[in-house]
């Protein structure tokens, strides 16, 4: 394996960087998905494999049992109807061509892209099922906002 450039790895010389790492089944498979979707470049294919995402990166690797490091955790891939208890949230500029694009490549959306007063924003899922947000800001821009939950 060739050295990589510390610039593209979540490495700072000072002060920090936020990352996200997913639990993953099939790591080429979620690999591809994070490159091709939304438009990665994968720094490190595995253990772990890192795609640098616009200005963060992704982490993944499967799952496992503890480690010295986390003794009393297992990480496991969410399975179908898992209660979602965090989910990354990914800003784009056009959310129709960011929509039309992933869904020549397969992606099948939760619902086509709504809007919400302050934003137009639909949800997808990748191969293991994690929850991504893809929004668009609208009216936040002008000072109009969501309704508040009920």
């Amino acid at each position: 394996m060739s050295m990589v450039d510390r610039e593209q790895l979540p490495a700072p010389v000072e002060g920090l960087v936020v990352t996200h790492f997913l639990t993953v089944r099939d790591v080429a498979r979620s690999r591809a998905f994070y490159a091709d979707v939304l438009g990665g470049e994968v720094v490190l294919e595995e253990n772990p494999a890192i795609v640098k995402v616009a200005n963060t990166w992704i982490i993944m690797n499967p799952g496992g049992g503890p480690t010295p490091d986390k003794p009393d955790v297992t990480l496991r891939a969410p399975e179908p109807g898992d209660p979602v208890t965090a989910f990354m949230n990914v800003r784009v500029a056009d959310i129709a061509a960011f929509h039309t694009h992933a869904t020549s490549l397969g992606v099948r959306f939760l619902t086509e892209p709504i809007d919400r007063k302050a934003e137009i924003r639909c949800y997808m899922r990748d191969p293991d099922g994690h929850l991504i947000e893809v929004g668009q800001a609208t009216g936040m821009l002008h000072g109009v906002y969501a309704d508040s939950p009920a």
